[in-house]
């Protein structure tokens, strides 16, 4: 469940770090009974980061695919590559 704090408990950044830490997900900030802000630890932040990048290069693999239908073999791309930089 998100948790949800006004903008005035925001004095108190001791809590929120502590409260953005142990749930290991954003706070939400109101300011006027409507959202305002996002606060999460750094963390938090770079696993939202690498999973985008994950789903993106997902997303990228699925549409090369789809555009011309052709697969390389790993093992084999991965011997040429070796036989290329390493000899």
């Amino acid at each position: 469940m998100p948790q949800i704090k006004p903008i005035t408990d925001l004095r108190n950044t001791t809590e929120i770090s502590d409260i953005c830490h142990a749930k290991k997900e954003p706070v939400f900030i109101t300011k006027n009974g409507y959202g305002d802000l996002v606060v999460m630890s750094i963390e938090t932040y770079e696993n939202m980061i690498e999973s985008i990048e994950v789903d993106t290069a997902i997303s990228e693999a699925e549409a090369e695919y789809a555009s011309d239908k052709q697969l390389i073999d790993a093992r084999e791309s991965l011997s040429a590559l070796r036989r290329r930089h390493f000899g």
